[in-house]
């Protein structure tokens, strides 16, 4: 029997009743932390590591832990699986509230993809999209928005947003599109504009993240995989898995960097204001591998997916090998351990308490194939110089409920402007503000 055949059925076994099954890590999760990660052996087990945390939902009362000397404000609640948020210069936020398209093409592997989904929905990110922006509006400064208003609806899966000059542009599954706004609007009747289409089809990787240039004249876009190795075919791949650089006055477009096989959150590191972006890598090697990671997007680089990880070390499911491609795959930056699903990133902007005045946020999804569970909080890397200096800090915790339920999974990061991170929570359906304590 075919192992995508058994993964299938072990899927569907573990979809229906709550345990684990596949190989325990045998590593640390601490030794899988920083810029020199110990990688551990590859394993092609039979029984592939599945390991999901139902989605539950919080208890009346419940929200996650912040650390010592800081807060929690529900900011607002009620959503519909917000997914990413952004700031507007007047202190209004905008959250995504989105989720998967209805594919455009058929998986190769369709019994897989089938029972994938099964589990996938156990784990929350089977509702409906709600294929809008919301905007929230915290007039008081007390931490909490009073003003809850759909600024924009019918689009397709929308992810990343950016505002540059009167043009609010949105990053939906299929193409990057522009309405005009000013803040201060709560509502946009004006149809999108088509900007540039983006890589869609099969979307085994759905979510379109966008951040400007700081003078406006590009957006950066995060792209991930239609596979997890390139199983639906290479040509399935074309312009996938890579960050593309889109001039705004023309919508024309070039390929910036490649081989990030998910990257999503992608911020400017605000001392040298390089580009950094978090990316979600491969799975089916067991629970230790393949890091996860942080990593400055250079120029022209190319990161490994699908013929290699961390570098060099070669993936032997990807037909045909590319040894050429190999041999100038560039290591990512910063480790961030095996399957936590890194989503959100936003970058500290110095005017915060330590330990947590400089460096990077990191909003972790939760892993659904290692055991134990990896993920499901927010981490603060410190920075020092414009890289990565120490080990990761908890700094949003407490997704999951003592029997292994997921009360919420953290997504989008941004910082308010007002001394507050903003957590976007796609399963406890809800915006979590996390202050210092006065």
């Amino acid at each position: 029997m075919k192992r995508s055949v058994i993964f299938s059925i072990v899927c569907l076994a573990v979809a229906l009743v709550a345990v684990a099954c596949g190989e325990i890590s045998q590593i640390p999760e601490s030794e899988t932390w920083g810029p020199n990660p110990k990688l551990g052996d590859v394993q092609h087990p039979l029984i592939p590591t599945v390991n999901v945390a139902e989605a539950q939902g919080w208890p009346e009362g419940g929200q996650p832990t912040a650390p010592q000397g800081w807060k929690v404000t529900p900011f607002a609640t009620g959503l519909s699986h917000p997914r990413w948020l952004y700031v507007l210069p007047n202190g209004d936020v905008l959250v995504a509230e989105s989720n998967k398209p209805q594919s455009q093409e058929k998986e190769k592997s369709s019994i897989r993809s089938f029972f994938e989904g099964i589990f996938m929905k156990k784990a929350g990110a089977g509702v409906p999209s709600a294929d809008r922006v919301t905007l929230l509006r915290d007039a008081n400064s007390d931490g909490v928005a009073e003003t809850k208003a759909a600024l924009i609806e019918n689009l397709r899966s929308p992810i990343g947003m950016a505002l540059v000059g009167s043009d609010l542009y949105i990053a939906n599954a299929d193409a990057i599109v522009k309405v005009p706004f000013k803040p201060g609007d709560t509502r946009i009747d004006a149809a999108p504009v088509k900007v540039t289409d983006l890589p869609s089809g099969i979307n085994h990787h759905w979510t379109k993240t966008l951040v400007a240039s700081r003078d406006g004249s590009k957006l950066y876009v995060g792209v991930g995989s239609n596979s997890n190795v390139g199983e639906n075919g290479l040509d399935a791949e074309e312009g996938r898995a890579a960050v593309w650089e889109v001039d705004t006055a023309t919508g024309s477009k070039r390929m910036y960097a490649s081989g990030l096989r998910n990257p999503v959150g992608i911020a400017w590191e605000p001392q040298t204001n390089a580009l950094w972006a978090v990316a979600n890598e491969r799975d089916e090697l067991g629970s230790d591998l393949v890091p996860d990671y942080l990593t400055s997007v250079q120029e022209g680089a190319f990161y490994g997916w699908p013929w290699s990880y961390w570098g060099q070390h070669v993936d032997t499911r990807v037909d045909p090998p590319n040894p050429q491609k190999v041999a100038s795959a560039k290591a990512p930056d910063y480790s961030l351990g095996n399957h936590v699903a890194p989503l959100g990133l936003a970058f500290a902007d110095g005017k915060l308490p330590a330990p947590f005045a400089n460096g990077a946020f990191v909003g972790e999804h939760g892993s659904w194939n290692r055991n134990p569970r990896a993920g499901y909080k927010v981490v603060f890397v410190p920075f020092n110089g414009g890289k990565p200096g120490a080990l990761p800090i908890e700094f949003l915790t407490g997704f999951l409920s003592p029997d292994g339920k997921a009360w919420g999974r953290p997504v989008g990061v941004a910082l308010d402007g007002k001394g507050g991170v903003l957590v976007a929570d796609d399963v406890g359906n809800a915006v979590w503000r996390v202050s210092p304590a006065k």
